[in-house]
């Protein structure tokens, strides 16, 4: 049995105002998330990803196909369902008038799980939180909320874990704490769902990773399959002024870091000279191998001119 099913999921908001078109925001998507897996969900703003996963912790609901959650139905079993979930919003949502270790005891109550103060002490200490245990809530800052954000999430051992975006806008720190002890979990067996803008992350955690545009699923592979199969290398180098148009198109640039996919070495040849033609100087040139953000843009290429649907 699947740790997570999510079969034929349509989603589709209806239109805001006279004249405008309903929003289909989920087309079709299915994809099943085994037990004990590290699984990535990836996409661009407006893909589809939150809207999946409030559907899946009950928060909205599909106007077709169904979701499972260890063979329970979002829907129609929804305590059962819930219960085996832990889901880590986007959203900095907190209640200001509790300490940390009050609220992560209601969050307890809310399970019906009483004297768990053994496991709300290792969570504490793994998220870095026990020096803010007596802290009110309106103390912390936003990377500190975000460690009570998971620790509430994990506070009733829940066996999929859910994470939206946990690490937006948090220092390295956190970062490195949060994935050390999630990793720990997923080798414990605890199943783990994860949506990010950070690739690097989901390169590094994920065994199988799914991408979602326009609502629809146009990748779903293991993550070194993903790797494996993309078409081009990488040019990257350092330069300051204006690439020439024809390399715009296709380069990623970052500062004075430009990366340009290559596929053999005259197309390395012909995009160094192009930039010798444009009068620029080019730095510290290399080849790498793509990363999964390379392999992202292809695939979200591919899928915009129709070679993906």
């Amino acid at each position: 049995m699947s740790a997570l099913s999510f079969q034929s999921v349509s989603k589709i908001y209806p239109p805001k105002s006279a004249g405008a078109q309903p929003l289909q925001a989920l087309d079709q998507v299915s994809l099943d998330v085994q037990e004990g897996e590290f699984f990535g969900l990836l996409g661009p703003n407006g893909a589809g990803k939150t809207t999946l996963i409030s559907i899946l912790a009950g928060l909205s609901r599909a106007s077709s196909g169904r979701v499972l959650v260890h063979g329970h139905d979002v829907q129609n079993d929804y305590a059962a369902a819930r219960r085996l979930l832990g889901v880590v919003p986007q959203e900095l949502v907190f209640d200001p008038f509790f300490s940390v270790r009050e609220a992560l005891r209601f969050q307890s109550g809310y399970f019906g799980i009483r004297r768990n103060d053994d496991w709300i002490d290792e969570l504490l200490d793994n998220l870095g939180l026990s020096d803010k245990a007596h802290a009110n809530m309106r103390q912390l800052s936003g990377g500190m909320r975000r460690r009570v954000l998971v620790a509430q999430a994990l506070v009733h051992k829940p066996r999929v874990i859910v994470l939206d975006e946990p690490t937006a806008g948090v220092d390295v720190e956190l970062r490195q704490t949060l994935w050390q002890f999630i990793a720990r979990l997923n080798k414990q067996g605890h199943t783990v769902l994860l949506t990010t803008h950070y690739l690097e992350e989901a390169e590094a955690l994920c065994g199988r990773i799914a991408m979602l545009k326009r609502g629809q699923v146009v990748a779903l592979e293991r993550t070194s399959e993903l790797l494996r199969t993309a078409s081009a290398q990488v040019l990257r180098l350092k330069l300051d002024g204006e690439l020439p148009p024809a390399l715009q198109a296709i380069a990623r640039v970052t500062g004075r870091i430009v990366q340009l996919p290559v596929h053999n070495a005259l197309e390395i040849e012909a995009h160094l000279a192009a930039i010798r033609a444009a009068a620029l100087v080019a730095e510290d040139v290399e080849i790498r191998q793509a990363d999964l953000e390379d392999v992202f843009l292809e695939v979200m290429n591919r899928s915009q001119s129709g070679a993906l649907s």
